[in-house]
């Protein structure tokens, strides 16, 4: 690959669906040649709530090296994948805590032409999967981003069956072969889009 793509990705996870997911993107970035950055949002509900879950609680352990987000992760990137459990069909609000402080680079024009993806899980089949990769997108457009979604541009996609982003269904367990070589996929398209951009706006 010709020019070099800065990706960051950007997640909100309890119980650790959304961050396997994340992982998968990175090694999908990474493969496709990006410089690539993995952050967590802050962790916004209240200590009994998360003590409440056991798995709530270990995941907030477990990742407790995980750097958090910031903006300057966001002003880095050429690319940004957004990933999110699905809250009653929208995003996570830890999520869109952090989107919401976005405010001062969109201002600037910042937050224009990067490229942008997501990915989600949600308890049950379907669970408002789609409507919450769709809520991501009202907030590109705002952006003026270049919302690169995977389509159907890889055989995986047909297993998964979700043009929008990659989805999980955390119900059955935690993400197996197909949600993160879709995972892998979209990253790797997202940094294959944003190069050709980045290549053609310099020549």
């Amino acid at each position: 690959m010709s020019e070099s793509v800065n990706v960051s990705i950007i997640y909100y996870s309890s119980t650790g669906n959304v961050h396997a997911l994340a992982q998968a993107a990175v090694a999908g970035a990474e493969k496709a040649g990006a410089q690539v950055r993995l952050r967590k949002v802050a962790e916004t509900a209240p200590p009994e709530a998360v003590d409440s879950r056991a798995e709530w609680a270990q995941h907030l352990q477990d990742t407790a090296d995980v750097a958090q987000a910031s903006l300057d992760d966001v002003e880095w990137a050429d690319v940004v994948l957004f990933g999110t459990p699905a809250r009653f069909g929208n995003p996570a609000s830890q999520l869109r805590a952090f989107m919401e402080t976005t405010g001062p680079l969109w201002f600037q024009g910042k937050l224009a032409g990067k490229v942008y993806s997501a990915f989600t899980a949600s308890n049950t089949a379907h669970g408002g999967q789609e409507s919450t990769l769709l809520a991501l997108g009202n907030t590109f457009y705002h952006w003026g981003g270049v919302i690169v979604p995977p389509g159907y541009t890889d055989p995986v996609q047909f297993q998964s069956g979700n043009p929008y982003g990659t989805s999980h269904v955390a119900g059955d367990g935690a993400p197996g072969e197909v949600p993160l070589q879709a995972a892998r996929h979209q990253a790797r398209r997202a940094v294959e889009i944003a190069a050709a951009l980045k290549a053609g706006r310099a020549a």
